[in-house]
C-alpha cells in the first residue's frame, strides 16, 4: 500500500484510494500528491504538496482557465488538483465542512483524510456493511471520479451510458480509464480487506505450567563434595567470630 493511510481499520480504503491515485492521475504516491489537471504541475511556483489550502485554491482559480490550457495549446480546462483530482467547488466545500485552516498545506496525509471523506460521503461505509450493493457504491464512485467506469448500463449526466463508460461520458472531456471487471474485483477486494481488519483477534489460551521434571541422578562421590563445601563455610564463620567478636 502505497497510501499515507496506514490504520488498520483503514485498510480497504487504502487500497481503494491507493486504486483510485493511480486511475486518476497515473501513478502512486508520493508523486501523485502533486499532480494538477494535464500534469502541468510543472509550471506551478511550487508543489502542491508545499502549498496552503488557501493557496492551492487560488491557484486552481488559473489552471482552471481557458488561458491557462491555451498556454499548453489545448482548450481543456480543469481545476482538478492531487492525488484524488479535487476539483476546486470540490476543495471548497471540504474546507468549509471539515472547518479546516486555510493555512493547513495541502501535503499528502491532508489529501488522504479528504479522499477518505469522499469515498465516505459516496456510501464506503454503507457498502462494507452490505447496505449497498457493489453496482450501486460503483456507480457513486463514477459520479466522484470520471475515470472509473458505471458497472451497469444508466442514466449518466449527460446521456444514457453503458457498461464500462464513464458517468461523465459526452461531456468531450472525460472518459473512463479502466475496466468494469477490474473495478468489480478491486472491490471485492476491498470487502475482503476490511473484513479482516475488522475481525476480532484470536485470543491465545492461558499457557500450562511447566511439567515437573525428575530430579538429576546423584552422580558419584558429591556427598563428599557436599561435606567439605560445609566445613569450608564453618570454617569461614569461625574466622568471622574471631575478628568481629561473638
Amino acid at each position: 500500500m502505497t497510501t499515507t493511510l496506514a490504520r488498520s481499520d483503514w485498510r480497504g480504503a487504502a487500497l481503494l484510494l491507493d486504486f483510485i491515485y493511480r486511475t486518476e492521475v497515473g501513478k502512486g504516491a508520493p508523486g501523485c500528491y502533486n499532480v494538477i489537471f494535464g500534469n502541468r504541475q510543472s509550471r506551478l511556483a511550487k508543489p502542491l504538496t508545499s502549498m496552503t489550502l488557501a493557496e492551492v485554491q487560488a491557484a486552481q482559480k488559473t489552471w482552471a482557465s481557458k488561458a491557462w490550457a491555451k498556454r499548453f495549446g489545448s482548450n481543456a480546462a480543469s481545476s482538478a488538483a492531487g492525488a484524488a483530482q479535487f476539483m476546486r467547488a470540490t476543495l471548497a466545500g471540504l474546507i468549509k465542512e471539515l472547518n479546516l485552516n486555510p493555512a493547513q498545506k495541502f501535503d499528502g496525509d491532508l489529501q488522504d483524510r479528504l479522499a477518505y471523506h469522499l469515498l465516505k460521503r459516496r456510501g464506503f461505509e454503507a457498502f462494507v456493511a452490505g447496505k449497498i450493493d457493489r453496482a450501486q457504491f460503483g456507480l457513486n464512485l463514477a459520479k466522484e471520479w470520471a475515470s472509473f467506469p458505471v458497472l451497469a448500463d444508466t442514466r449518466g449526466a449527460h446521456r444514457n451510458v453503458r457498461r464500462g463508460q464513464s458517468y461523465y461520458a459526452g461531456d468531450g472531456l472525460n472518459k473512463s480509464l479502466t475496466r468494469p471487471e477490474t473495478v468489480e474485483a478491486l472491490l471485492d477486494g476491498v470487502l475482503a480487506a476490511e473484513r479482516l481488519s475488522s475481525a476480532p483477534k484470536p485470543v491465545s489460551p492461558p499457557s500450562e505450567p511447566p511439567l515437573p521434571q525428575p530430579a538429576p541422578a546423584t552422580p558419584a562421590g558429591s556427598n563428599a563434595a557436599k561435606l567439605a563445601l560445609a566445613v569450608l563455610l564453618l570454617a569461614v564463620a569461625g574466622v568471622a567470630v574471631l575478628i568481629f567478636g561473638g
